[in-house]
C-alpha cells in the first residue's frame, strides 16, 4: 500500500477494528519520504478545499460546467439518492471533482436536466464506485459517460477482500472515510453541513484511487480485462423496466390462488399510484407484507380490513377505502393473472438430479472448473462467469459440444470475450467428464470414467497475460454489466457504501 500525502483535514486512526486508544499506541508504518513513521490509517475529516456550496441556480450551474470543462484528467462522479424515503430512485445530489476544477455539489431538483454538465464532461473518463447503482439515476438527468472506470469493479477484479468505497480507499490509499450518512434521506432541504462534507469526501480521492487500482491491475495482467468490463457496462445502457413489477412483491410466493394474486396486483398498483402522487417510497404507505396479508384474507368491509392480521402501515387506516376498492376490483375480474409466467430459465439446480442427471453432472463439474479458474485469476468466481450463464449452458448445452459452440452460446448470453477465453476449455472438459460419467452409469460401470487426458481436477489456464493471484477472502461479485446492481443467483453483493 502506498501512503500519499493529502492536505485535507485529517486525524489519526488505529487499524480497522481496533479499539480506541491513545495516539502513542496506534498502528504506524514507515513510508518513503516521511522522516518518522506515519499512521497506518489517516481519517479524512473534511475536503482539501473545504465544503463546497450546493449549486441550485442556472447561473451557478453554468459556472460549475465552465470550471469542470476547463479541468484536466478524469472526473470523479457520485450521486446520492433517497432510497426508502422518496418514490423512485432519482438523484438528489450529484458530486463531481476534477483536477483544476475542484469539487462541485449540484442539486438536480431545480433543473429539468443537467445537459450542460454532460457537455462539459464530453470525452472525459468518469470514475464511479459501483457505477451500476448510480448510472440509471444519472441517465435520468441527461448524464452518461463516454468512458468509465469503476473502482468497485476494479477492486473485485483485483481480488481485494473488501470492495466498499471506504474499505478500498483504506486498503489502497491508507485513508479512512466515514460512511455514516450513506443511508440518509438526501431529499432533505437544506442539506446539513455534515452530509455535504460526507458527499464531497466521496469524490475527494477517486482520481488517486483510480491510479492505484490501475497500477495494481496492470501488475496482475488484468487491466485489459477491467477495460472490457467497463466498456460492457456502458454498452449495456440502462436496463428496460421489468415486466409486471408487482410480481416482485415480497412474500408473493405465498399466494396459491389466482384471485388472490389479482388482489396483490390491484393493491400494488393502487399503492404505487398513491406513492408516485405523494412522492414517497411505496413501502412507507403500507409494506409488502400487508399487501399479501390482505390479498390472502380478501376482506369486504373496513372493519374486516383493519382487523386483518399483518395489515399495517401509515396509510393503512387512512386509505382503507382505497384498499377495499382494489380488492373489489380483483373480485370482479374475469381474466386473472397466471400464477407463474413462462420462463426460458433453467429450473432450480436442486431439482436437476431428478429431472436430468446428466445436466446435474455437467453443472457439478463445471462449477468446480470455474472455481479453479477463479482461484488462478484471483477474483470472485461470479466475475469469472455469471452463474446464470453457467446454469443455462449446463442445462441445455449446444450440439455438438465444442469449444467454438460453447463460446458462441456464452457470447449469446452476454459473456465478455475475456470470460469466454478463460472458461471455455474448462467447461468443455467438465461437460466431457459428465458425459463419460453418464455413459458409465448407463453401462453399469462405477466411477466417472473420465476420458483419456481429462483425469484429475486441473484448472483451465487463465487468459493470456493474466498472472496468478491469490483468491479473495470474502469479496462478493457483480453479475456482469447489468445496471440493476444485483448479484447473480444469490451472490452476496451487499449494500455498497459509495
Amino acid at each position: 500500500m502506498t501512503a500519499q500525502p493529502h492536505d485535507a483535514t485529517a486525524h489519526v486512526a488505529g487499524p480497522p477494528g481496533a479499539p480506541p486508544s491513545d495516539a502513542g499506541s496506534q498502528s504506524h508504518i514507515t513510508v518513503e519520504g516521511f522522516e518518522v513513521p506515519v499512521p497506518a490509517v489517516v481519517d479524512l475529516d473534511a475536503p482539501r478545499d473545504g465544503v463546497p456550496l450546493v449549486i441550485a441556480t442556472q447561473e451557478g450551474l453554468e459556472r460549475c460546467a465552465a470550471a469542470i470543462a476547463a479541468g484536466t484528467g478524469p472526473a470523479g462522479v457520485d450521486a446520492e439518492r433517497a432510497s426508502g424515503f422518496r418514490y423512485g430512485q432519482r438523484a438528489f445530489l450529484v458530486q463531481v471533482r476534477r483536477e483544476g476544477a475542484g469539487t462541485w455539489l449540484i442539486d438536480p431538483e431545480p433543473f429539468e436536466d443537467l445537459g450542460i454538465l454532460q457537455d462539459a464532461l464530453r470525452g472525459v473518463e468518469w470514475i464511479l464506485h459501483a457505477s451500476t447503482q448510480d448510472l440509471p439515476c444519472l441517465a435520468e438527468l441527461g448524464l452518461w459517460p463516454d468512458r468509465l472506470f469503476d473502482t468497485e469493479l476494479a477492486a473485485r477484479l483485483a481480488g481485494l477482500p473488501r470492495v466498499g468505497l471506504a474499505a478500498v480507499v483504506e486498503q489502497m490509499l491508507g485513508f479512512g472515510l466515514a460512511k455514516e450518512h450513506s443511508a440518509a434521506d438526501w431529499s432533505t432541504r437544506p442539506l446539513p453541513e455534515p452530509w455535504l462534507r460526507y458527499a464531497a469526501l466521496d469524490v475527494e480521492v477517486l482520481v488517486e484511487l483510480r491510479e492505484e487500482l490501475v497500477e495494481l491491475l496492470d501488475s496482475q495482467g488484468k487491466l485489459a480485462i477491467a477495460e472490457e468490463e467497463f466498456a460492457a457496462i456502458l454498452a449495456a445502457g440502462v436496463p428496460e423496466p421489468k415486466p409486471d413489477p408487482w410480481r416482485r412483491t415480497s412474500g408473493v410466493h405465498q399466494i396459491r390462488d389466482r384471485r388472490q394474486l389479482a388482489a396483490v396486483r390491484e393493491l400494488w398498483l393502487e399503492r404505487d399510484a398513491l406513492a408516485a402522487k405523494r412522492d414517497i417510497a411505496p413501502g412507507k404507505l403500507i409494506p409488502d407484507s400487508a399487501l399479501v396479508a390482505v390479498a390472502r384474507a380478501m376482506p369486504s368491509t373496513v372493519p374486516q380490513l383493519l382487523t386483518t392480521k399483518g395489515f399495517h402501515g401509515r396509510a393503512a387506516q387512512r386509505e382503507a377505502p382505497r384498499w377495499l376498492r382494489a380488492i373489489a376490483t380483483a373480485r370482479r375480474l374475469e381474466e386473472l393473472p397466471p400464477l407463474h409466467l413462462p420462463s426460458t430459465a433453467p429450473p432450480p439446480p436442486r431439482v436437476w438430479q431428478d429431472r436430468d442427471p446428466e445436466a446435474a453432472a455437467r453443472l457439478k463439474h463445471a462449477r468446480a472448473r470455474v472455481a479453479e479458474i477463479a482461484d488462478h485469476l484471483g477474483m470472485p468466481v461470479e466475475n469469472v462467469l455469471t452463474p446464470d450463464h453457467l446454469r443455462r449452458v449446463a442445462w441445455r448445452p449446444p450440439e455438438p459440444v465444442t469449444a467454438d459452440s460453447l463460446g458462441g452460446s456464452l457470447r449469446g448470453l452476454g459473456a465478455r470475450e475475456w470470460q469466454i477465453s478463460a472458461v471455455v476449455s474448462g467447461l468443455l472438459e467438465a461437460f466431457t467428464l459428465a458425459a463419460g460419467a453418464g455413459r458409465a452409469e448407463k453401462a453399469g460401470k462405477p466411477g466417472d470414467a473420465a476420458p483419456a487426458g481429462t483425469e484429475g481436477t486441473h484448472a483451465a489456464a487463465p487468459p493470456a497475460g493474466a498472472r496468478e493471484h491469490s483468491a479473495p477472502e470474502d469479496g462478493a461479485a457483480v453479475d456482469g454489466p447489468a445496471l440493476d446492481g444485483a448479484a447473480a443467483d444469490g451472490a452476496q453483493q451487499g449494500p455498497s457504501d459509495s
